[in-house]
């Protein structure tokens, strides 16, 4: 397997704060990968560093084979972002969101009519393509989201809890289209995620951070094997590499907290 994504050494401090420390991580071309930790271990920090948004103090990261350091601009036409708070604007339409981003990623004019309906059919948004986002569900915010990261075919795409405060129904909906990149595009996810069993159930391997470093890496069957003979399972695993539990993400009220604007959106 190639890799696309390699992390050497990356630190992130702020003051005297050190939010992610010496952090060394790969991931392969095509697989889904896990970060976990709890509130406060760097997750969001590292994902941001790898998407160019957050210099870092120290140490390196390629994805896609170019240097998020020194060719910053060609890590963004590489990769597709979906961020914890609510990216998409709630007084435009569907199609009116993705035809901004088909703009901004230059995708060709005589292109973009159809490669916005496609995207929309994609995650099943068609019908409601002249519906202002305002009145879409989280469900279906999340999905436009993702149509929007994935509109210039990214190889990498990052996602920083990407099911935060949904239901069941649209979680399981959300990683249907998930799932579906994967197999239609080989496209990479790197995710961060509060529900372990969207871990179990996605990640190919899954790293655990703690207090800024990294506490544990491999699949899930390695990772419960490292606790030593018996039958362990993710949660054993967590709370033995971060010290805590694993909290869900929260209530729908709690959620919102976090996500202003998803007050807004429904």
């Amino acid at each position: 397997m190639s890799l696309i994504v390699e992390i050497e050494s990356l630190t992130r401090r702020f003051g005297a704060f050190t939010a992610v420390d010496s952090l060394c991580i790969t991931a392969n071309a095509g697989e889904v990968f896990g970060l976990l930790g709890s509130n406060g271990a760097g997750k969001s920090t590292t994902i941001k560093m790898l998407t160019t948004l957050l210099p870092p103090t120290s140490g390196e990261a390629r994805v896609g084979d170019f240097s998020i350091t020194t060719q910053p601009v060609e890590v963004r036409r590489v990769i597709g972002y979906v961020p914890q708070a609510v990216s998409v604007d709630g007084s435009l339409t569907g199609y009116e969101n993705l035809l901004i981003f088909a703009k901004l990623y230059d995708i060709p004019h005589k292109e973009q009519a159809a490669r916005i309906r496609a995207q929309l059919e994609f995650v099943g948004l068609t019908a409601d393509a002249d519906r202002l986002v305002g009145q879409y569900s989280g469900g279906m915010v999340r999905r436009l989201e993702i149509a929007q990261a994935t509109l210039h075919r990214p190889r990498v795409l990052f996602l920083d809890e990407p099911t935060v405060g949904l239901d069941p129904i649209a979680r399981d909906a959300v990683w249907k289209h998930l799932v579906d990149l994967r197999t239609n595009y080989g496209t990479t996810l790197f995710l961060t995620t509060h529900y372990l069993e969207d871990a179990e159930s996605h990640c190919d391997r899954i790293a655990i951070m703690h207090m800024g470093k990294l506490a544990a890496l491999g699949t899930l069957k390695e990772l419960e094997a490292s606790l030593g003979a018996g039958s362990h399972t993710l949660d054993e695993v967590f709370v033995h590499y971060a010290g805590t539990t694993l909290d869900s993400g929260g209530s729908i009220r709690d959620v919102s907290a976090e996500r202003t604007t998803e007050q807004r959106l429904g």
